[in-house]
């Protein structure tokens, strides 16, 4: 018996005993290599030395007080990198306790912004089609994954949304990349143009696209002609980086690698590794300045935000990224597993794309190559506990190809990966992939 109310009460969990690099293990002793972060969260895997002892230091010092009342070290200090690696001065950093409450808070400053600019019609945020940014209201809101909303779809914004950018399913086949990803781009300008600029605050979307899609990368200039688009009709653009921030795509925020900057841009998840609950809102100089000089506030808070020990959790983090040169090793071991995920599955006849960046990889799954045609998304079940059996943690998904069927399985291990996890993760994922039936 159990009082813990459950996300799936019917499901017999492993109790997590404990964590030392890349695996867990439970109560049994049992051993689980993390082929996927949790959730894209433990970047430096599990019982890092240095984390562990840079919050027990803070917790000796001053463990919460409240930003009502105060400020602290480790929230100015972690803010303060932040700004730095964001790519434009004077940027500013809201803290938060995860990636919803950053995605709320996102499109709470998009709308006081505009207030602050006389410019009260604007509140509509435009978001994409199978896409996630959280299970708070206004996130799910902003969220297309159609199983996630349906059960709360009255409470919910019914806000436009445009197809993703999603080459595998949507380009087509005498397009380049750039061309496809300036078509997808129009999407953006057409709804704009239909709802009218003086409704529209923003745009969101994840840079990739995480649990959703699985890994999917923009093609070609598609961001570049996202943020012309946005420029162009007076709307913010945010990108989501809850999953792909914080280093994961191999870069330390994601869209440096698409030549553009947002207006705003949310992180969590790997901004903490697990060790503590942080997530963040970094915004452009502007955007504060502009509420700062009409209200003089803000008008948004939660509990938890700047928490000292979260915050002093995420400079540690950034530390060993830094120290240990750990970008480059994902990088490097990225390399290392596209190209032996190629080989194990490269002819799979149910593997039909592996895509990605960095250690953000999806495969999606399908019941033929030929046609595409998505494999049933129950898979996606049967792949997760199949891969638990076996010691293996990955991230499957479902409903991917058009919110209804499909299959996928995303990876997100940790950045400390060695070449012999990589070895470990595919010979076990082949093993998964046979015990439920493809190939």
């Amino acid at each position: 018996m159990t009082s813990v109310f459950y996300r799936s009460p019917n499901h017999a969990y492993p109790r997590a005993a404990r964590g030392e690099g890349a695996y867990l293990y439970d109560e049994n002793g049992k051993q689980y290599l993390d082929g996927s972060g949790g959730a894209a969260v433990t970047c430096l895997g599990h019982g890092h030395p240095d984390v562990i002892a840079a919050i027990k230091a803070q917790a000796d010092r001053l463990a919460y007080a409240h930003t009502a009342f105060f400020t602290n070290e480790p929230q100015e200090q972690l803010a303060a990198r932040l700004a730095e690696r964001f790519g434009e001065d004077g940027a500013r950093v809201y803290f938060l306790s995860g990636g919803s409450e950053a995605n709320e808070t996102a499109i709470k400053l998009a709308r006081q912004y505009w207030l602050a600019q006389g410019k009260d019609s604007k509140h509509i945020v435009i978001s994409r089609e199978q896409s996630y940014h959280g299970n708070t209201l206004g996130a799910l809101s902003l969220s297309g994954n159609p199983m996630r909303r349906s059960i709360f779809a009255p409470c919910l914004h019914d806000w436009p949304r445009i197809p993703p950018c999603y080459a595998y399913r949507h380009q087509q086949d005498d397009e380049t990349d750039d061309e496809y990803g300036a078509r997808a781009a129009q999407a953006l300008e057409d709804a704009i143009l239909e709802h009218g600029a003086e409704n529209i605050a923003a745009f969101i979307a994840e840079t990739v696209v995480g649990a959703t899609l699985g890994a999917v990368p923009p093609a070609g200039p598609y961001f570049r002609r996202i943020r012309e688009i946005c420029d162009r009709h007076d709307v913010l653009l945010i990108l989501d980086e809850v999953m792909a921030g914080s280093g994961r795509a191999g870069t330390f925020f994601a869209f440096e690698q698409d030549g553009v900057l947002p207006d705003m841009t949310t992180i969590a998840k790997g901004l903490g590794g697990g060790y503590q609950a942080i997530g963040a809102t970094i915004v452009r100089g502007f955007i504060h300045d502009v509420i700062v000089d009409k209200f003089n506030y803000f008008e948004h808070g939660h509990t938890y935000i700047g928490h000292a020990t979260a915050c002093a959790a995420g400079m540690a983090v950034l530390d060993v990224i830094n120290r240990d040169d750990l970008l480059a090793n994902v990088q490097h071991i990225s390399d290392q597993l596209f190209g032996e995920l190629k080989i194990a599955f490269g002819d799979h006849p149910n593997v039909g794309n592996v895509r990605g960046r960095g250690l953000f990889i999806g495969i999606e799954l399908v019941e033929d190559r030929d046609t595409k045609k998505p494999l049933d998304r129950a898979y996606g079940g049967r792949i997760k506990q199949a891969a638990m059996d076996n010691g293996l943690i990955i991230y499957p998904g479902g409903r991917t190809a058009d919110g209804e069927q499909g299959a996928h399985i995303l990876l997100a291990p940790p950045f400390i990966y060695e070449e012999s996890h990589v070895d470990e993760l595919v010979s076990k994922l082949q093993t998964v992939v046979k015990e439920v039936g493809l190939g």
